[in-house]
């Protein structure tokens, strides 16, 4: 049995592979044609996010018994002919859920409390305290889009604050000790803060646009820790433009390309230097669950249920 890693990963998943018998083989810098070429002779694939896994390419893998997405998503993945090919998939959202929590609660507190801002003025010598009073937590509503794996850490670690923690899904029943679980109307009535935290899907495409964002009560603060392509990056910039939105938290933007690993796919586009120089905005490269820990995790979360399926 041999399984090809097409990215990077820490070194106990290829351990833990060869540990259930499988041979490992590595490509990390061979063009998708080439990999297609000789894809035929393999029974595994671990990848990332390096390229799109679609039907053609599951059509010349015909002796793919599972693929390892290692991250929370398969949206890189053709999940439906894949499953039709009898292709067992396999990500691994336990495995960064933690780091995803504590990044979007680390990047709240930045927002509330200016850390960013004052910051920077500090090393520039400018000692402004009245400039940079912050805001308490306490006391506000988080609104929590998308309650799996990411949202219910994210509120797990709201546990210790004086704070009403409420859920949108579009599943029923989602809702726990840490998140009570609301409609859409009753989210918009009391949100103070918006997390994101849905997975990339049809439904999910281009979901945070104004329509979304005026159908707030009242202006709130916004963090996208989940996927870039959710928010449409112009209306997110109006709304700060206009106050509605009162500062955001971006761990990802509309503008990455697939891989993740670069940001732009063309020139940088006018909604972004805004960004970039919004004082009330925080941005980060798509690292929420990028940790040191998240790393092993991931990766033995694949071998794991790797191991659950197959023996």
């Amino acid at each position: 049995m041999k399984v090809l890693h097409l990215d990077s990963n820490h070194e106990i998943l290829a351990q833990g592979l060869e540990a259930l018998g499988y041979s490992n083989d590595t490509d990390y810098t061979s063009s998708k044609e080439e990999i297609e070429e000789k894809i035929s002779s393999y029974d595994g694939i671990i990848i990332r996010s390096r390229f799109t896994i679609d039907q053609a390419f599951l059509d010349k893998a015909t002796n793919l018994k599972f693929i390892g997405r290692v991250g929370a998503g398969l949206e890189n993945i053709d999940v439906e002919y894949a499953k039709h090919k009898d292709i067992f998939l396999a990500s691994a959202p336990e495995g960064n859920r933690n780091a995803v929590g504590e990044h979007t609660l680390g990047m709240l507190l930045a927002l509330f409390n200016k850390l960013n801002k004052a910051d920077r003025e500090v090393r520039k010598g400018i000692w402004d305290r009245e400039g940079n009073r912050g805001v308490e937590l306490d006391g506000k509503t988080v609104g929590i889009v998308g309650y799996g794996n990411m949202g219910k850490a994210f509120a797990k670690k709201l546990a210790g604050f004086d704070v009403e923690v409420i859920c949108y899904d579009i599943l029923g029943g989602v809702g726990d000790k840490n998140a009570r679980q609301v409609g859409i109307m009753e989210l918009r009535q009391r949100a103070d803060i918006i997390s994101l935290h849905t997975p990339q899907t049809p439904l999910t495409m281009g979901m945070i646009n104004s329509e979304f964002i005026n159908g707030f009560y009242k202006p709130f603060w916004f963090l996208n820790t989940a996927r870039g392509k959710s928010v449409v990056t112009q209306d997110l910039v109006a709304a700060l433009e206009s106050g509605k939105i009162l500062g955001a938290g971006l761990d990802v933007l509309e503008y990455e390309k697939s891989s993740f690993e670069q940001l732009f796919t063309k020139d940088m586009p006018t909604a972004f230097e805004y960004l970039i120089k919004a004082e009330n905005v925080l941005l980060s490269p798509h690292v929420a669950g990028w940790t040191v820990e998240s790393k092993e995790k991931l990766a033995q979360t694949i071998v794991d249920k790797i191991k659950k399926q197959f023996g």
